[in-house]
C-alpha cells in the first residue's frame, strides 16, 4: 500500500509502527453549529481509509476529537444567552446524528478538548521547561517558533517569510511576542468566557495544543497517520508538529494526509454567496448515502465541485448498485441449482480479478474514484450474466463481492425503508405530478393504492391532505 505523504510530497510504502496495527488521528469539527458539506468530505474519506485498513486485516485505533471550547462557541453562547457547554453538547449530538446518516463509524475515541485540560497544562509545562515556550506578562503562553528548526516543513513555508508576514498582521496585545510567528498555547480569559486555573493565568488553551495532547493520550507519542482537510496544513498541523516533537523529542506522525477543498458550483462555499449547505439541508432532499457516494467519486487530493446536478447523478448511480443487489436477492429465491457450472466458474474468475483490481486502486493512495468504477464493472457482470436460472453459488458470490466492496466504501446496498408517512408523502407527490401532466389514470391508480393502504386523500384549497381511514 502506497500513501501520498504531505510531509515528503510523494507516495511512500505504508509500514505501520506496530505490525498489524494502525494509529490514526483525524481533526474533528468545532461544534458551534450544524456541520456543513465541507466538514463532511474529510469525515467520509478518512472513515473510508479506516474501513479499508480493517478490510486488509489491520486493528485500527481511530481517534477524532470535538473542539468544544472556542471563540465561535463562546460567541454563539452569548447570542443565545446560555453557557458554552449547552452549545457544544447540542452540536456534538447533532454532528453524531449526521455522521450516522452518512454511515460514518464512530471513532474508537471522540475526545473533548474541555476534558483534556490537565494534559494540555502538562505539555505546556514541558515546553516551557525545554525552552520551547515562554510566558508573557499578561499570563499568555507562546510557543517559540525559532526554537524548532523544522518549523515550516509540512507547509513548505520559509520561517523568515512567515515572520515578515505575521509582522504585518500583528494585532494589539501581541507586542509581548518574541517573534510575530509565535503562536498561543494558553491565553488569559476575557470577561464572560469559560476558564480554567493554570500556573500562568485563569484562561483556556490555544486551539493547536488540543490535538497534540489528545493524540498522544489516546494513540501514543508516535502515530502512523494524521489526517484532515488541506486548510489545516498551516497553521494547525504545522503547529501540532512543533509542539508534539519539541515536547517529546520524537517524530510525531509518519504520514500526513490531507483532502482537497470542496467547491459549490465552481465557487468557494460561503454564506455571503448564498451557496452554503449543511449536511442536514442536503439530507432533507437526498439520502446521505448519495452524498457519501458523491464525495468518494473523485480522488481525495483533487478539488471536488458540488452541485445539485452531480448529487442527482450520484443518487442515480447509487440506485443502480442497489437495484442490482435487489435483483440478485430475487434470483437467489428463484434459483434451484446449488453449484456453479463451467460458464459461471469462468465468470467467477473474472469476479476475482475485479476484486483484486479494486484492491490495486485502493492500495494506490486510496483511489476511491477508480475503486467505485470497479464496483460498477461487477454490477455490469451481475446484470448481464445472472438470472433466475443461475446457481446459488454464483449469485451469492456476486452478491458478496458487491456487498463487501461497497462496505469498504461505506456504501449501504440495502434500500432505505421509508416510514409510512414518508411513503404516503412520496406517493401523493407522484400523484400530483401525474395530475399536472393530465395523466388521470395514474393519479387514480395512486389514489386507489393509498386507499388499499388505509389512507384517504382530501383535495382542499390548501392542497392535498391525508388521513388514516
Amino acid at each position: 500500500m502506497r500513501i501520498f505523504n504531505t510531509f515528503t510530497r510523494k507516495k511512500e510504502e505504508f509500514v505501520p509502527l506496530e505490525e498489524g496495527k494502525v494509529k490514526m488521528y483525524v481533526c474533528g469539527p468545532t461544534v458551534y453549529n450544524l456541520i456543513h458539506i465541507g466538514n463532511a468530505r474529510p469525515m467520509i474519506f478518512f472513515d473510508t481509509v479506516r474501513r479499508y485498513f480493517i478490510y486488509k486485516g489491520y486493528d485500527v485505533n481511530y481517534v477524532s476529537n470535538f473542539t468544544d471550547v472556542d471563540d465561535k462557541i463562546i460567541n454563539r453562547a452569548k447570542e443565545e444567552g446560555v453557557e458554552s457547554i449547552v452549545i457544544s453538547t447540542r452540536y456534538i449530538a447533532e454532528c453524531k446524528k449526521d455522521m450516522a446518516d452518512m454511515n460514518i463509524m464512530p471513532a474508537t475515541k471522540h475526545p473533548l478538548a474541555t476534558q483534556e485540560i490537565d494534559g494540555m497544562e502538562d505539555m505546556i509545562k514541558t515546553l516551557i521547561e525545554k525552552k520551547h515556550a515562554y510566558v508573557a506578562k499578561d499570563g499568555t503562553v507562546y510557543f517559540d517558533v525559532e526554537s524548532f528548526k523544522d518549523y515550516g516543513r509540512l507547509s513548505n513555508k520559509n520561517i523568515d517569510e512567515l515572520q515578515s508576514g505575521f509582522r504585518e498582521l500583528q494585532v494589539t496585545g501581541e507586542e509581548s511576542k518574541k517573534s510575530p510567528a509565535d503562536f498561543v498555547l494558553w491565553k488569559p480569559k476575557k470577561e464572560g468566557e469559560p476558564y480554567w486555573d493554570s500556573p500562568w493565568s485563569k484562561g483556556r488553551p490555544g486551539w493547536h495544543i488540543e490535538c497534540s495532547v489528545m493524540s498522544r493520550k489516546y494513540l501514543g507519542v508516535q502515530i502512523d497517520i494524521h489526517g484532515g482537510g488541506e486548510d489545516l496544513i498551516f497553521p494547525h498541523h504545522e503547529n501540532e508538529i512543533a509542539q508534539s516533537e519539541s515536547s517529546s523529542g520524537m517524530k510525531f506522525a509518519n504520514f500526513w494526509m490531507h483532502n482537497a477543498f470542496l467547491n459549490i458550483d465552481n465557487k468557494k462555499m460561503s454564506k455571503s454567496l448564498g451557496n452554503f449547505f449543511t449536511v442536514r439541508q442536503i439530507g432533507e432532499k437526498y439520502d446521505l448515502q448519495a452524498l457519501r457516494f458523491f464525495m468518494l467519486s473523485a480522488h481525495y487530493r483533487n478539488p471536488l465541485n458540488f452541485s445539485m446536478d452531480l448529487m442527482e447523478s450520484s443518487k442515480n448511480a447509487l440506485d443502480r448498485i442497489i437495484t442490482s443487489v435487489e435483483r440478485l436477492d430475487e434470483f437467489l429465491l428463484q434459483s434451484s441449482r446449488d453449484a456453479a457450472d463451467d460458464m459461471e466458474k469462468q465468470n467467477l474468475d473474472r469476479l476475482l480479478k475485479l476484486k483484486n483490481k479494486f484492491e490495486v486502486f485502493m492500495d494506490d493512495d486510496f483511489n476511491t474514484a477508480d475503486a467505485i468504477s470497479t464496483v460498477f464493472e461487477i454490477v455490469r457482470l451481475a446484470n448481464s450474466t445472472a438470472d433466475e436460472n443461475s446457481s446459488k453459488e454464483y449469485i451469492n458470490a456476486l452478491h458478496e463481492a458487491i456487498d463487501t466492496l461497497c462496505n469498504v466504501l461505506g456504501i449501504i446496498t440495502k434500500r432505505k425503508q421509508l416510514s409510512i408517512d414518508e411513503e404516503v408523502e412520496a406517493l401523493i407527490e407522484k400523484r400530483q405530478e401525474a395530475r399536472k401532466n393530465k395523466d388521470y389514470k395514474q393519479a387514480d391508480e395512486i389514489r386507489n393504492r393509498l386507499l388499499s393502504m388505509g389512507i384517504v386523500l382530501e383535495d382542499t384549497r390548501e392542497g392535498v391532505k391525508w388521513k388514516k381511514a
